[in-house]
C-alpha cells in the first residue's frame, strides 16, 4: 500500500485547510486509516482514524469538534477537515494505515510522507 498525502500550507489563526491522503496499491488491505502529527520537538500523535470500510470514528480530545475524518472509498481516499485551526494544531501531518487482523492497539504499518500544516497567530 502507498499512501501520498497533501493539502498542507499556511493559514491564519481560525482559518480552515483539508488535507488529502491518496491510496494505491492493495487497498483491500487495509481496516484502519488515520491522520498523525509531530509538531517539533513533540512525539508524534494520532489525530484521527476511521474504519476504512465504515464509519466509525475516533479523535483526540485536541481535536473535537474542530476536525473531521472521512474517507472516499471509490476514490480510495482519505480526508482530514481542519476548521478553527490554532497556532498549536502547527505540525507535519501524516495519513497512515493499519492492515487487516491487527489488534486494535497495534502499529499502523503503511504511511505516507507527511504534508506541514503552519497556524500562525
Amino acid at each position: 500500500v502507498q499512501l501520498q498525502a497533501s493539502g498542507g500550507g499556511l493559514v491564519q489563526a481560525g482559518g480552515s485547510l483539508r488535507l488529502s491522503c491518496s491510496a494505491s496499491g492493495r487497498i483491500s488491505n487495509i481496516y484502519v486509516m488515520g491522520w498523525f502529527r509531530q509538531a517539533p520537538g513533540k512525539e508524534r500523535e494520532i489525530v484521527a482514524s476511521i474504519i476504512w470500510s465504515g464509519y466509525v470514528t475516533n479523535y483526540a480530545d485536541s481535536v473535537k469538534g474542530r476536525f473531521t475524518i472521512s474517507r472516499d472509498n471509490a476514490e480510495n481516499t482519505l480526508y482530514l477537515q481542519m476548521n478553527s485551526l490554532k497556532p498549536e494544531d502547527t505540525a507535519v501531518y501524516y495519513c497512515a494505515a493499519r492492515r487487516r487482523f491487527t489488534p486494535s492497539d497495534g502499529p499502523f504499518h503503511y504511511w505516507g510522507q507527511g504534508t506541514q500544516v503552519t497556524v500562525s497567530s
